[in-house]
Order: structure tokens, then C-alpha cells, then sequence
């Protein structure tokens, strides 16, 4: 797939009152198959997962928002609304298994791009509360290169 558009991704964590934030920017990929939306982008040292690639699946009618990474450190987390999916997740130091629930999902992605918002909580065997995670994404073709005819 080409990379050309311009992904940024900006994740919130919320943990015992605190809140951390971090964001990155990069190209990737952005395709409508079907009855979903696919965000493709490669990890980097930034990131922590240089190597992998992750890619980002919502469907159209914003049930369900997938986060596959593909590589060195695999791992897959599943929000869907209305349903608590146990998720085994790399960490690179180690595997853990984690409760996923979905608060909010909402797109406004078009075949040219838009805004992908979803927050989750996750669990240790459904009973710790680990964290509230808030995931927004904006997705915008990047321009065209511009060529200069001599």
C-alpha cells in the first residue's frame, strides 16, 4: 500500500486522577473495504515498536474498532461496543491478557479521510482497573509531490 497520507495519532491515558498524553505523526495508509475503514501505519523507535506494523480497523457504523500489530511485538485489542473482549497484548518485556471494554466510538471518515475518536477501559481479569485510554485520529491525504518540469 502507498503511504500517502499523513496519520496522527494522539493517545490519552488516565490512570488514579493522572493523565498522560503522547502523539505521533507519520504516514501510512487509509482504504475503505466492505463495511469498514482500514488506518495502516508503521511503527518507529518513537513508539517503542520500530519494526511493526499496526494496522487500525473501525467499522462503518462505529461498533467496532480493531488494533492489530503485525512484527516483532504481535498484539491485537478489540473495542466493541457493548462487549468486554479479553485481549492478549505484547509488551516487549512480556505478554499480558487484558479486559477491553469500549466507552465511545465515533468516526467521520470518508474515502478521502477524516477523524477516528474512540476511548476504552482496560482490566486485569476483570477485576483491577488499569486504565482509561482515549484514542483520537485524524487521517488527511498528504498532497501530491510537486514535480518541477525543466
Amino acid at each position: 500500500m502507498e503511504e500517502n497520507y499523513l496519520i496522527t495519532i494522539k493517545g490519552t491515558m488516565e490512570q488514579s486522577g493522572q493523565s498522560d498524553s503522547v502523539e505521533l505523526i507519520t504516514r501510512g495508509s487509509f482504504v475503505r473495504r466492505e463495511h469498514s475503514f482500514y488506518i495502516v501505519y508503521r511503527e518507529t523507535e518513537a513508539t517503542g515498536y520500530a519494526g511493526c506494523t499496526t494496522t487500525v480497523r473501525v467499522t462503518e457504523d462505529s461498533r467496532m474498532v480493531s488494533m492489530t500489530r503485525f512484527g516483532k511485538v504481535p498484539s491485537q485489542l478489540v473495542i466493541e461496543k457493548g462487549t468486554r473482549h479479553l485481549c492478549h497484548y505484547e509488551t516487549g518485556y512480556g505478554s499480558v491478557s487484558l479486559g477491553v471494554s469500549a466507552d465511545v466510538i465515533e468516526h467521520a471518515l470518508t474515502e478521502t479521510g477524516g477523524r477516528l475518536q474512540f476511548s476504552y477501559t482496560l482490566d486485569s481479569a476483570g477485576e483491577a482497573f488499569i486504565s482509561r485510554n482515549l484514542v483520537d485520529i485524524t487521517v488527511a491525504p498528504l498532497p501530491p509531490e510537486n514535480t518541477e518540469l525543466s
